[in-house]
């Protein structure tokens, strides 16, 4: 029988940059997911003030095993 798993969406957002937004979102979820096996950055955004980027947000996908 073939592996299955499921994705979830989540969120991430940083002060630092785009891959630490990411990051962010891959520690919170696997507080409550276990087995991830893989994430995916589906897109990413910024808050913009004061003609800089204040805040990176991640939009990643979360891939982890269904338990049997």
């Amino acid at each position: 029988m073939a592996d299955v798993a499921k994705v979830v969406t989540v969120i991430g957002q940083s002060p630092e940059s785009f891959a630490k937004a990411a990051d962010v979102a891959v520690q919170e979820a696997a507080k409550t997911l276990r087995g991830i096996t893989g994430a995916g950055v589906a897109s990413r955004s910024a808050v913009v003030a004061g003609h800089r980027m204040r805040t990176y947000r991640t939009t990643v996908n979360i891939a982890f095993a269904l338990e049997r």
